[in-house]
């Protein structure tokens, strides 16, 4: 009985304690990862090995090298050596050009897109980028394709570049570009390898690295918005740090990787998905790059050639509304979700540019065709919209305004600190009793902010703005300096830069103006804290501090912003009848108080209650000491 006993309980536990489907997936997950890591290593161990024999080899007689190159290469030696030719693929948006050695894409042009320098913006050439996959042979042997010549073979609206192995066999790199898209097809495609490669080939270790140029004129506010980002298969869009050198080893399967900059992107998407991925970021002090990107993944491959390893190349601008329509149109059903190239900021804020700011700047662009025209009208429409909001807020400023007398007797008939509490409680007291709600102007105000931080990560991002001028401006993405210098000074460079923005310094300026306005609204007669005042007017200076390297047209949008706010003010001062509005409060004061508290200010009243005892018991313990 007690082995039988001991016999149900141990199927008992295996039974309830066996890992579920999920559970399983994983686990085998994570031995797959495992052993494409120890072959990854094995391979690379294999690859030192091979390049000490090749330096060996150097010294030996032509018939015995030969032999040689057989013995590594196997089918493959006739193609380590030859001559690097060049094919381009073009339309009216990019021009490809790939190079026979190692079949790659050696350069992408966007025609309709210049720099700096205003020629067409070149996003890598040369030695800039490089490709490879790395195959092992059926002797064994681990070679790279980038070290072969492959043959340019071109076709109707592709080109193949061929790597020859032996008289049959062969591997194929297939380019192809549809008229008016920045999407490059590219293919893998197995020839006769069944004898050439190793039988167990059923991945290819892919190894992608590329050069962030700096398209443009400020590099510090450039390289924030240099990083690479990748999307998980069955999860949202990552990126790794722009700030300093990241390195990021990923086991899921990830959809597509982004080499981006500012407003300029080389995605590479996989129709098969990337596994086993490792990226690579390290960040350049200062030259003519940003940034260096590299990847070593793994790809599905069909050795038997019958179907091919897909993938895409995406080069072109972040321009939210040319990726949205990639899920919509080419890869629908993919969720591809390229358009989070564009970091049009966090959860809400993304929304609130998503659905309400690029369409307002899409639909007035398209109207009027000048982008700080366009600005100018998304500033007022976005203002006009929030219209009511600023208007309660103004008058619940205005009745507080106009209580300030009553509330200025208070504080003469209780001074004191000792007496904060009880002013404190006859203040509420009196705004209990005319129908003022302290913070009812505050809650106007907070519902304006989603709009202020949208549009700060919006205008930064939009290449919409770029090298589109404005009166002085130049260009709006960038700023637009009316001084500079090249002296590098201490705690000013890094942070404000060698120059002084024009549409920085006159949103400085506005906003002064603006915080002199609005501390006369908010007098109310209360005590202030000591030096808020100077807080106040030292905010909009830090601001100029903040902003001075950001783009022009944000700063431009701040400063019409304030401006209509400034003359919104002096609009309803003007309009607004505030002997009306205190004889309506007095009003309220004669009728009975039937009006339930708010809870805000039951818990307000009951904190200030508290706090009263409390130090009513302190001064009581002080005389008893």
């Amino acid at each position: 009985m007690g082995f039988l006993l001991m016999g149900l309980v141990l199927i008992a536990f295996t039974y309830f304690n066996r890992p579920n489907p999920e559970q399983i997936a994983a686990q085998q997950r994570f031995k797959d990862s495992i052993s494409i890591v120890q072959g990854q290593q094995e391979r690379q161990a294999l690859e030192i090995q091979q390049a000490k024999e090749l330096q060996n080899e150097e010294a030996l007689p032509d018939s015995l090298k030969a032999v040689k190159l057989q013995s590594t290469y196997g089918e493959f030696s006739n193609a380590i050596s030859g001559e690097e030719k060049f094919v381009t693929l073009e339309n009216d948006l990019l021009e490809i050009t790939l190079s026979s050695k190692g079949g790659r894409v050696y350069s992408a042009v966007l025609k309709e897109f210049t720099d700096k320098n205003e020629k067409p913006i070149v996003i890598f050439d040369k030695e800039e980028s490089a490709f490879g996959t790395t195959l092992i042979t059926a002797n064994n042997r681990i070679v790279n394709t980038k070290d072969f010549y492959f043959e340019p073979i071109k076709e109707e609206n592709k080109i193949v570049m061929r790597l020859k192995a032996g008289d049959n066999g062969s591997l194929d790199y297939v380019y192809s570009l549809d008229p008016k898209d920045y999407m490059l097809r590219f293919e893998i495609v197995s020839n006769g390898l069944n004898n050439v490669l190793s039988p167990g080939t059923n991945s290819l270790d892919i190894q992608w690295m590329q050069k962030i140029r700096q398209q443009e004129t400020g590099r510090t506010f450039e390289n924030r918005y240099a990083y690479i980002s990748y999307k998980y298969l069955a999860d949202d869009v990552e990126h790794l740090s722009d700030s300093k050198e990241d390195v990021k080893s990923i086991s899921n399967k990830v959809k597509w990787i982004g080499y981006k900059d500012q407003y300029f992107s080389s995605v590479l998407i996989s129709d098969q998905n990337f596994e086993s991925t490792k990226l690579d970021s390290k960040p350049i002090a200062d030259g003519k790059y940003l940034k260096t990107y590299n990847t070593e993944t793994t790809v599905a491959f069909d050795l038997k050639g019958q179907e091919p390893t897909v993938f895409h190349y995406y080069f072109g601008p972040n321009d939210y509304s040319l990726l949205k329509q990639y899920d919509k149109n080419q890869f629908k059903g993919q969720d591809l979700e390229l358009e989070k190239l564009v970091p049009l900021g966090w959860s809400l804020f993304r929304y609130v540019n998503k659905w309400i700011i690029l369409p307002l700047f899409d639909f007035w662009t398209g109207i009027c065709g000048n982008v700080g025209l366009a600005i100018f009208l998304l500033t007022l429409t976005i203002k006009m919209g929030l219209f009511p909001l600023t208007y309660k807020s103004f008058m619940s400023s205005a009745k507080m305004r106009v209580m300030r007398p009553q509330v200025e007797e208070i504080t003469a008939k209780l001074p004191g600190q000792e007496n904060a509490l009880a002013r404190q409680q006859k203040t509420m007291e009196l705004y209990r009793q005319v129908g003022v709600n302290p913070m009812s102007g505050c809650l106007p105000m907070l519902l304006q902010m989603p709009f202020l931080f949208a549009l700060f990560m919006f205008f930064p991002t939009a290449i919409e703005l770029r090298h589109e001028s404005f009166l002085w401006a130049k260009d709006l993405s960038t700023y637009d300096a009316i001084i500079s210098w090249n002296t590098y000074i201490p705690l000013v460079t890094p942070y404000f830069g060698n120059h002084i923005s024009l549409f920085c310094l006159l949103m400085t300026i506005t906003q002064i103006i603006y915080t002199k306005f609005n501390m006369d609204q908010a007098n109310t007669g209360q005590q202030q804290m000591p030096g808020m005042q100077t807080m106040m007017y030292i905010m909009p200076v830090f601001m100029m501090i903040f902003l001075n390297q950001y783009p022009a047209g944000l700063n431009y949008y701040y400063f019409i912003s304030t401006l209509i706010t400034i003359l919104q003010t002096v609009a309803f001062r003007y309009f607004v009848n505030e002997d009306k509005i205190l004889a309506q409060l007095e009003e309220n004061k004669k009728k009975p108080q039937t009006k339930k508290k708010s809870g805000f200010m039951a818990r307000l009243e009951e904190a200030q209650r508290q706090q009263q005892a409390l130090a009513k018991q302190r001064a009581n313990q002080q005389k008893r000491r």
